[in-house]
């Protein structure tokens, strides 16, 4: 086991890593910029290193900084939460050249899986069930159109390094094809410096469900069954449950074994995500993998009775998994508190948090760094605290989340709390239908 964990990430998923190195003996350093010399992380870490100022790029995005800061400190394995440089295979590359554990993917990994073209085609060799589309990049536009053609309309745009929305864009017809080609190429370059693009049929009423799995040394991995992350505005995700009141126990055994098979067949090792998306009939295709642990990962943990974070380490420290799939034994929600505006357009809303109160009681968990007096920064992603509860029902889950939403007090700044009240009023939300196209049609001047 490790003796020293860098924590390469702020906020709440920083706090989160500390407190399962804690528990299980393993000292921590956390890093952190000069805007967040006052978060809790930084306090609650056996030791902290600053290193660079506010903007990521100087920071939290700083590589040589950040081996620099596990080297004086003689941290022996580097966590890099999520985002940022989670998925930098680089940054992967590097921390091996200086014998420093990266707990997380590989180079190799990380490369094969975050070019969404080549982990298509690799999915699709493992026998795992991918969108029709085409086969690698596009040369032309005309090339696309001719294949949009064969497979028929709508068709998606999408930026092979493209991310959170970023050069994509849906064509329902062959005369919107050339602009929406211009305009897809022209984003994913100006985001990315990459406009290799490719194209798939564009699955109509969608849901968004993620597989949960976990990769050992061996080559064996397990999976702790799915996630659906549906209700997102602009591909950013708000609001994730289990068990997915869409999936049947049929379909989540036949998804599960799939992502086992994707997984195994690249020999992953860690915690991932295999992604599908899942039509109205039932049918399921490969979208992506995500090579580290998500947002969304603690009501896995809640139904599970599963500490992924620890799990993570473990095998990055050479442990075996367990061995055994893991299904939901309760259902769980969570709920994104993002220092937002949603009654005007999700704007951001930084500032000093006057004043807080968690809400709390049997089946509530929150996962935050903020607290009273804490002045929430205009550098970084908007999230400010995870509230997750976890029930014997989906309908005690929804009662309960209502509950504690309406225990949330946020006093200095406006948050996404009004939405999650408004979404959780909803009846088409409440029974269970619901697409990732939720949020397009969504009333949103019922929120108070």
């Amino acid at each position: 086991m490790f003796n020293k964990v860098l924590i390469a990430n702020r906020g709440e998923i920083a706090l989160r890593v500390i407190r399962s190195c804690k528990e299980m003996g393993v000292k921590t350093v956390a890093v952190y910029s000069t805007a967040d010399k006052d978060s809790l992380h930084v306090r609650f870490a056996d030791e902290a290193v600053c290193i660079g100022p506010a903007p990521s790029k100087n920071s939290y995005l700083n590589i040589p900084n950040i081996i620099a800061a596990a080297e004086i400190t003689n941290a022996d394995a580097i966590h890099p939460g999520y985002g940022f440089l989670s998925e930098n295979a680089e940054f992967s590359k590097i921390c091996d050249e200086y014998n420093i554990k990266f707990i997380g993917a590989s180079a190799d990994m990380i490369n094969r899986m975050g070019d969404k073209a080549t982990a298509k085609e690799t999915m699709k060799k493992a026998g795992v069930p991918t969108i029709p589309g085409s086969e690698g990049l596009l040369e032309s536009a005309e090339q696309g159109m001719k294949l949009a053609k064969e497979i028929g309309y709508p068709v998606i745009l999408k930026a092979t390094a493209g991310g959170g929305g970023r050069g994509m864009r849906i064509v329902k017809e062959e005369a919107g094809f050339k602009k929406a080609w211009d305009d897809a190429r022209m984003e994913s370059s100006a985001a990315f410096g990459n406009d290799g693009m490719y194209l798939e049929k564009f699955i109509e009423e969608p849901r968004h469900i993620e597989i949960q799995i976990i990769g050992d040394r061996r080559g064996k991995a397990c999976h702790l069954s799915e996630r659906d992350c549906s209700i997102q505005r602009r591909h950013q995700k708000l609001v994730e449950e289990t068990p997915s009141p869409f999936i049947t126990d049929e379909l989540r055994e036949e998804m599960g074994k799939a992502a086992i098979k994707g997984a195994e067949a690249i020999k992953y090792e860690g915690a991932g995500t295999i992604e599908f998306l899942v039509d109205k009939h039932r049918n399921f295709y490969f979208m992506e993998m995500n090579t580290r642990i998500q947002v969304e990962h603690p009501i896995t943990e809640e139904v599970t009775d599963f500490d992924l974070i620890k799990e993570q380490i473990k095998v990055a420290a050479g442990e075996n998994i367990s061995g055994r799939n893991y299904y939901p034994k309760l259902f769980a929600m969570e709920c994104r508190i993002n220092a937002e505006d949603p009654a005007n357009g999700f704007r951001p809303s930084p500032g000093l948090i006057k004043n807080l109160h968690i809400p709390g009681g049997r089946g509530v968990r929150v996962d935050s760094h903020v607290y009273a007096g804490y002045i929430i920064p205009p550098n970084y992603d908007s999230m400010i605290a995870k509230l997750i509860v976890s029930g014997q029902s989906r309908e005690e889950v929804i009662v309960r989340m209502k509950r504690s939403l309406e225990e949330f007090v946020i006093e200095g700044v406006k948050t996404t709390i009004p939405f999650h009240i408004a979404l959780l009023n909803d009846k088409q939300f409440n029974a269970g239908n619901f697409t990732t196209k939720f949020l397009e049609d969504f009333d949103f001047s019922q929120i108070k």
